[in-house]
Protein backbone atom coordinates (compact mmCIF):
# COMPACT_ATOMS: atom_id res chain seq x y z
CA UNK A 1 0.00 0.00 0.00
CA UNK A 2 1.33 3.44 -0.94
CA UNK A 3 1.54 5.84 1.85
CA UNK A 4 -0.60 9.11 1.77
CA UNK A 5 1.92 11.87 1.83
CA UNK A 6 -0.18 14.97 0.52
CA UNK A 7 -3.72 15.61 1.63
CA UNK A 8 -6.08 13.75 -0.60
CA UNK A 9 -8.64 15.92 -3.29
CA UNK A 10 -7.13 18.63 -3.14
CA UNK A 11 -5.31 20.33 -6.18
CA UNK A 12 -2.59 23.13 -4.46
CA UNK A 13 0.14 20.96 -3.20
CA UNK A 14 2.20 21.90 -0.13
CA UNK A 15 5.47 23.95 -0.24
CA UNK A 16 4.54 24.79 -3.78
CA UNK A 17 2.16 27.65 -3.63
CA UNK A 18 2.21 31.39 -2.86
CA UNK A 19 -0.40 34.15 -2.23
CA UNK A 20 -1.24 37.00 -5.17
CA UNK A 21 -2.77 40.39 -3.76
CA UNK A 22 -6.72 40.41 -4.29
CA UNK A 23 -6.91 43.74 -2.64
CA UNK A 24 -5.83 45.92 0.45
CA UNK A 25 -8.03 47.85 2.89
CA UNK A 26 -8.22 50.77 4.84
CA UNK A 27 -9.99 49.01 7.78
CA UNK A 28 -9.39 45.72 9.68
CA UNK A 29 -10.88 42.94 8.12
CA UNK A 30 -11.91 39.35 8.87
CA UNK A 31 -14.67 37.81 7.00
CA UNK A 32 -14.99 37.17 3.26
CA UNK A 33 -17.07 34.51 1.28
CA UNK A 34 -17.39 34.14 -2.68
CA UNK A 35 -21.00 33.63 -4.12
CA UNK A 36 -21.70 30.85 -7.02
CA UNK A 37 -21.78 33.63 -8.98
CA UNK A 38 -18.16 34.67 -7.72
CA UNK A 39 -18.92 37.92 -6.13
CA UNK A 40 -17.17 38.58 -3.17
CA UNK A 41 -18.23 40.08 0.06
CA UNK A 42 -15.89 41.12 3.05
CA UNK A 43 -16.45 42.28 6.21
CA UNK A 44 -15.09 44.79 8.73
CA UNK A 45 -15.60 44.50 12.37
CA UNK A 46 -15.73 47.75 14.58
CA UNK A 47 -12.91 46.49 17.09
CA UNK A 48 -10.81 49.33 17.43
CA UNK A 49 -12.46 51.63 14.82
CA UNK A 50 -15.82 53.29 14.27
CA UNK A 51 -15.85 51.85 11.09
CA UNK A 52 -18.32 53.90 8.45
CA UNK A 53 -18.42 50.32 6.64
CA UNK A 54 -18.86 46.80 7.98
CA UNK A 55 -20.33 44.91 5.22
CA UNK A 56 -19.04 45.25 1.49
CA UNK A 57 -18.63 44.27 -1.75
CA UNK A 58 -15.82 43.88 -3.29
CA UNK A 59 -15.26 45.57 -6.62
CA UNK A 60 -13.69 44.73 -10.11
CA UNK A 61 -11.44 47.91 -8.91
CA UNK A 62 -10.71 47.02 -5.79
CA UNK A 63 -13.02 49.61 -4.17
CA UNK A 64 -15.68 48.57 -1.48
CA UNK A 65 -19.35 49.65 -1.79
CA UNK A 66 -21.65 49.19 2.02
CA UNK A 67 -23.40 46.41 1.11
CA UNK A 68 -26.54 45.99 0.75
CA UNK A 69 -26.74 49.63 1.08
CA UNK A 70 -25.87 52.52 2.99
CA UNK A 71 -28.70 52.53 5.19
CA UNK A 72 -27.77 49.19 6.96
CA UNK A 73 -23.94 50.47 7.18
CA UNK A 74 -25.15 53.65 9.07
CA UNK A 75 -24.69 52.79 12.75
CA UNK A 76 -21.95 54.45 14.46
CA UNK A 77 -20.94 53.76 18.12
CA UNK A 78 -20.85 57.38 18.56
CA UNK A 79 -24.68 57.93 17.73
CA UNK A 80 -25.54 54.51 19.00
CA UNK A 81 -28.91 55.86 20.34
CA UNK A 82 -30.08 57.38 17.01
CA UNK A 83 -30.20 54.26 15.00
CA UNK A 84 -31.88 50.94 15.83
CA UNK A 85 -29.68 47.87 16.16
CA UNK A 86 -31.91 45.56 14.91
CA UNK A 87 -31.64 46.33 11.57
CA UNK A 88 -28.07 48.36 11.21
CA UNK A 89 -24.90 46.33 10.86
CA UNK A 90 -23.15 46.94 14.79
CA UNK A 91 -20.23 44.75 14.74
CA UNK A 92 -20.15 42.08 11.99
CA UNK A 93 -17.90 39.18 12.39
CA UNK A 94 -18.78 36.96 10.10
CA UNK A 95 -19.63 36.88 5.84
CA UNK A 96 -20.97 33.55 4.35
CA UNK A 97 -22.61 32.73 0.78
CA UNK A 98 -24.29 29.92 1.27
CA UNK A 99 -24.34 28.71 -2.52
CA UNK A 100 -28.29 29.08 -3.18
CA UNK A 101 -28.29 32.72 -3.79
CA UNK A 102 -28.29 33.93 -0.17
CA UNK A 103 -25.68 35.76 1.46
CA UNK A 104 -25.87 35.30 5.23
CA UNK A 105 -24.16 38.50 7.72
CA UNK A 106 -23.34 37.41 11.20
CA UNK A 107 -23.26 40.61 13.64
CA UNK A 108 -22.24 39.69 17.28
CA UNK A 109 -23.16 43.26 18.36
CA UNK A 110 -20.09 43.47 20.66
CA UNK A 111 -17.76 46.87 19.22
CA UNK A 112 -14.64 46.66 20.68
CA UNK A 113 -15.48 42.72 21.51
CA UNK A 114 -17.16 43.70 24.91
CA UNK A 115 -20.66 45.41 25.65
CA UNK A 116 -23.23 43.34 23.45
CA UNK A 117 -25.75 46.20 22.47
CA UNK A 118 -29.31 45.39 23.45
CA UNK A 119 -31.21 43.59 20.37
CA UNK A 120 -28.17 43.52 18.47
CA UNK A 121 -27.14 40.23 18.13
CA UNK A 122 -28.20 38.22 14.66
CA UNK A 123 -27.85 36.38 11.69
CA UNK A 124 -29.44 38.18 8.39
CA UNK A 125 -30.12 36.64 5.26
CA UNK A 126 -29.73 38.54 2.09
CA UNK A 127 -31.04 37.63 -1.57
CA UNK A 128 -28.21 37.93 -4.28
CA UNK A 129 -30.59 38.21 -6.84
CA UNK A 130 -32.00 41.71 -5.50
CA UNK A 131 -29.65 42.79 -2.78
CA UNK A 132 -32.52 42.97 -0.12
CA UNK A 133 -32.76 41.50 2.96
CA UNK A 134 -35.14 38.63 2.98
CA UNK A 135 -35.12 37.38 6.76
CA UNK A 136 -33.62 38.43 10.68
CA UNK A 137 -33.04 36.11 13.14
CA UNK A 138 -32.37 37.85 16.48
CA UNK A 139 -30.60 36.40 19.31
CA UNK A 140 -32.36 36.85 22.66
CA UNK A 141 -29.80 36.79 25.75
CA UNK A 142 -29.91 32.93 26.16
CA UNK A 143 -28.41 32.53 22.62
CA UNK A 144 -26.34 35.53 22.87
CA UNK A 145 -25.61 36.73 26.38
CA UNK A 146 -23.48 38.99 27.40
CA UNK A 147 -19.41 38.20 27.58
CA UNK A 148 -20.82 36.42 24.07
CA UNK A 149 -19.12 37.13 21.05
CA UNK A 150 -20.73 35.47 17.94
CA UNK A 151 -17.98 34.71 15.48
CA UNK A 152 -18.34 32.39 12.71
CA UNK A 153 -20.89 30.63 10.72
CA UNK A 154 -21.72 27.47 8.60
CA UNK A 155 -24.76 25.60 7.07
CA UNK A 156 -25.72 22.30 6.70
CA UNK A 157 -26.19 20.54 3.30
CA UNK A 158 -30.11 20.74 2.92
CA UNK A 159 -29.65 24.60 4.17
CA UNK A 160 -32.07 24.11 7.20
CA UNK A 161 -29.67 24.82 10.19
CA UNK A 162 -27.00 26.87 11.25
CA UNK A 163 -24.12 26.23 13.26
CA UNK A 164 -22.05 29.18 15.19
CA UNK A 165 -19.23 29.65 17.08
CA UNK A 166 -18.92 31.87 20.41
CA UNK A 167 -15.33 33.28 21.01
CA UNK A 168 -16.50 34.84 23.69
CA UNK A 169 -15.86 34.15 27.87
CA UNK A 170 -17.30 31.30 27.79
CA UNK A 171 -17.34 29.98 24.20
CA UNK A 172 -20.19 27.28 22.77
CA UNK A 173 -21.88 26.70 20.12
CA UNK A 174 -25.02 27.84 18.72
CA UNK A 175 -27.16 25.60 16.44
CA UNK A 176 -30.00 27.52 14.62
CA UNK A 177 -33.11 26.41 13.08
CA UNK A 178 -33.07 28.80 10.07
CA UNK A 179 -36.62 28.22 9.52
CA UNK A 180 -38.10 28.57 12.93
CA UNK A 181 -35.40 31.11 14.01
CA UNK A 182 -35.15 29.03 17.00
CA UNK A 183 -31.36 28.89 18.26
CA UNK A 184 -30.10 26.89 21.08
CA UNK A 185 -26.52 26.66 22.80
CA UNK A 186 -24.86 23.97 23.30
CA UNK A 187 -21.47 22.85 24.80
CA UNK A 188 -21.60 25.59 26.66
CA UNK A 189 -18.97 25.77 28.74
CA UNK A 190 -17.74 22.75 28.23
CA UNK A 191 -13.96 22.46 27.96
CA UNK A 192 -13.91 21.55 24.07
CA UNK A 193 -15.10 25.19 23.39
CA UNK A 194 -13.29 27.12 25.82
CA UNK A 195 -9.62 28.54 26.10
CA UNK A 196 -6.79 26.01 26.65
CA UNK A 197 -5.51 27.16 30.14
CA UNK A 198 -1.44 28.01 30.32
CA UNK A 199 -1.28 28.37 26.57
CA UNK A 200 0.08 31.47 25.02
CA UNK A 201 -0.84 33.09 21.65
CA UNK A 202 2.41 34.30 20.25
CA UNK A 203 3.42 36.18 16.84
CA UNK A 204 6.76 37.51 16.04
CA UNK A 205 8.26 34.76 18.31
CA UNK A 206 6.79 36.74 20.89
CA UNK A 207 3.76 36.18 23.27
CA UNK A 208 0.85 38.40 22.39
CA UNK A 209 -0.06 40.75 25.28
CA UNK A 210 -1.86 43.57 26.07
CA UNK A 211 -1.19 46.88 28.28
CA UNK A 212 -3.33 45.54 30.79
CA UNK A 213 -1.34 42.15 30.38
CA UNK A 214 -3.99 40.11 28.69
CA UNK A 215 -3.30 37.62 25.94
CA UNK A 216 -4.99 36.67 23.47
CA UNK A 217 -8.68 35.47 24.67
CA UNK A 218 -10.53 33.68 22.15
CA UNK A 219 -12.73 30.53 22.73
CA UNK A 220 -14.72 28.55 20.32
CA UNK A 221 -13.82 30.67 16.99
CA UNK A 222 -12.70 28.51 13.44
CA UNK A 223 -15.67 26.35 12.49
CA UNK A 224 -16.28 24.50 9.60
CA UNK A 225 -18.74 21.22 8.18
CA UNK A 226 -17.63 18.01 6.61
CA UNK A 227 -19.60 18.24 2.76
CA UNK A 228 -21.74 15.70 3.71
CA UNK A 229 -22.97 17.90 7.27
CA UNK A 230 -22.19 14.69 9.33
CA UNK A 231 -19.33 16.06 10.93
CA UNK A 232 -19.46 19.78 12.62
CA UNK A 233 -15.11 20.58 13.33
CA UNK A 234 -13.94 23.63 15.75
CA UNK A 235 -11.55 24.95 17.67
CA UNK A 236 -10.48 28.30 19.98
CA UNK A 237 -7.64 30.44 19.00
CA UNK A 238 -6.56 30.37 22.27
CA UNK A 239 -6.11 26.21 21.83
CA UNK A 240 -4.29 24.18 19.81
CA UNK A 241 -6.74 21.01 19.35
CA UNK A 242 -9.07 20.02 16.55
CA UNK A 243 -12.63 19.00 17.98
CA UNK A 244 -15.33 17.42 16.44
CA UNK A 245 -18.96 15.85 17.21
CA UNK A 246 -21.56 14.53 14.67
CA UNK A 247 -24.13 16.77 13.99
CA UNK A 248 -27.09 14.59 14.44
CA UNK A 249 -25.04 14.24 18.36
CA UNK A 250 -25.27 17.92 19.17
CA UNK A 251 -28.58 18.51 20.65
CA UNK A 252 -28.05 15.62 22.64
CA UNK A 253 -28.16 15.71 25.98
CA UNK A 254 -25.16 14.28 26.25
CA UNK A 255 -23.60 16.03 23.42
CA UNK A 256 -20.57 16.30 25.65
CA UNK A 257 -19.68 12.78 25.43
CA UNK A 258 -19.50 12.23 22.16
CA UNK A 259 -17.70 15.43 20.88
CA UNK A 260 -13.95 13.70 19.77
CA UNK A 261 -10.35 15.71 20.12
CA UNK A 262 -9.58 15.21 16.58
CA UNK A 263 -5.18 16.45 16.92
CA UNK A 264 -3.43 18.84 17.45
CA UNK A 265 -3.72 22.05 15.12
CA UNK A 266 -1.72 24.50 16.69
CA UNK A 267 -2.80 27.76 17.19
CA UNK A 268 -5.38 28.62 14.32
CA UNK A 269 -8.20 30.87 13.27
CA UNK A 270 -9.98 30.56 10.24
CA UNK A 271 -11.24 26.19 9.06
CA UNK A 272 -11.91 25.53 5.53
CA UNK A 273 -12.49 21.81 4.35
CA UNK A 274 -11.48 22.38 0.22
CA UNK A 275 -14.90 21.52 -1.96
CA UNK A 276 -14.69 17.98 -2.50
CA UNK A 277 -12.37 16.89 -0.73
CA UNK A 278 -11.54 15.54 2.98
CA UNK A 279 -8.81 18.39 2.91
CA UNK A 280 -8.42 20.66 5.53
CA UNK A 281 -7.29 24.27 5.31
CA UNK A 282 -5.98 25.89 8.57
CA UNK A 283 -4.85 29.08 9.06
CA UNK A 284 -1.28 29.30 11.40
CA UNK A 285 -1.00 32.79 12.89
CA UNK A 286 1.85 32.41 14.81
CA UNK A 287 4.04 31.03 11.75
CA UNK A 288 2.41 33.26 9.07
CA UNK A 289 1.24 30.74 7.09
CA UNK A 290 -1.52 28.20 5.78
CA UNK A 291 -1.31 24.66 6.56
CA UNK A 292 -3.34 21.55 5.69
CA UNK A 293 -4.17 18.19 6.97
CA UNK A 294 -6.24 15.04 5.24
CA UNK A 295 -9.17 14.58 7.71
CA UNK A 296 -9.27 11.11 6.19
CA UNK A 297 -6.10 10.18 7.87
CA UNK A 298 -7.60 10.71 10.97
CA UNK A 299 -6.23 13.03 14.08
CA UNK A 300 -3.05 11.55 14.00
CA UNK A 301 -2.23 13.31 10.67
CA UNK A 302 0.56 15.10 9.90
CA UNK A 303 0.22 18.96 9.46
CA UNK A 304 2.04 20.04 6.46
CA UNK A 305 2.80 23.49 5.34
CA UNK A 306 0.96 24.88 2.22
CA UNK A 307 2.46 28.32 1.43
CA UNK A 308 4.77 30.20 4.01
CA UNK A 309 4.95 34.37 3.61
CA UNK A 310 5.90 36.85 6.32
CA UNK A 311 3.04 39.12 4.66
CA UNK A 312 -0.08 36.69 6.10
CA UNK A 313 -0.38 38.62 9.17
CA UNK A 314 -3.24 36.80 10.74
CA UNK A 315 -4.15 35.07 8.14
CA UNK A 316 -8.07 35.05 9.08
CA UNK A 317 -10.87 33.55 7.31
CA UNK A 318 -11.00 31.56 4.02
CA UNK A 319 -13.47 31.09 1.34
CA UNK A 320 -13.18 28.92 -1.85
CA UNK A 321 -14.81 30.66 -5.25
CA UNK A 322 -16.75 28.44 -7.63
CA UNK A 323 -13.58 27.73 -9.64
CA UNK A 324 -12.03 26.14 -6.35
CA UNK A 325 -9.59 29.54 -5.64
CA UNK A 326 -9.04 29.56 -2.11
CA UNK A 327 -9.01 33.40 -0.58
CA UNK A 328 -7.83 34.31 2.88
CA UNK A 329 -8.00 37.81 4.85
CA UNK A 330 -5.53 38.68 6.30
CA UNK A 331 -6.42 41.08 9.87
CA UNK A 332 -3.28 42.08 11.45
CA UNK A 333 -4.45 41.54 14.98
CA UNK A 334 -0.98 41.39 16.22
CA UNK A 335 -0.65 45.04 14.82
CA UNK A 336 -3.83 46.03 16.17
CA UNK A 337 -4.34 49.26 18.77
CA UNK A 338 -5.57 46.27 20.93
CA UNK A 339 -1.51 45.56 20.87
CA UNK A 340 0.54 48.06 20.24
CA UNK A 341 -1.60 51.03 21.75
CA UNK A 342 0.39 53.17 18.98
CA UNK A 343 -0.95 51.92 16.19
CA UNK A 344 -3.73 53.42 13.91
CA UNK A 345 -7.44 52.74 14.60
CA UNK A 346 -8.18 52.32 10.84
CA UNK A 347 -5.67 49.32 10.58
CA UNK A 348 -4.64 48.29 6.95
CA UNK A 349 -5.33 44.47 5.94
CA UNK A 350 -5.77 42.59 2.77
CA UNK A 351 -7.38 39.87 1.03
CA UNK A 352 -5.29 37.49 -1.00
CA UNK A 353 -5.97 33.91 -2.80
CA UNK A 354 -3.98 31.00 -3.17
CA UNK A 355 -2.56 30.33 -6.40
CA UNK A 356 0.67 27.59 -7.72
CA UNK A 357 4.01 29.19 -7.50
CA UNK A 358 5.70 29.93 -10.65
Amino acid sequence: MTKKTTPSGFGLQPGQCGIELVARFAHQVTGVTVSEDNRIFVNFPRWTEDTAVSVAELLPGGEVQAYPDEEWNSWRNARKDEVTPDDHWVCVQSVVADGRGSLWVLDPAAPAQSHVVDKGPKLVRIDLATDKVKQTIAFDDKAAPQGSYLNDVRFSPDGKTAYITDSGVQGAIVVVDLGSGKAQRVLDGDPATQMKKGLNVKADGKVLRRPDGRGVEFSADGIELSGDGEYLYWQAIKGDTLYRIATAALLGKDASDKVEDYGLNGVSDGLLIARGSNTMLLTSVEENAIRMRDLDQGPGAPIQTLVHDERLRWPDTFSQGPDGTVYVTTSHIQDSANFKPDAPAALPTELWKIRPAG
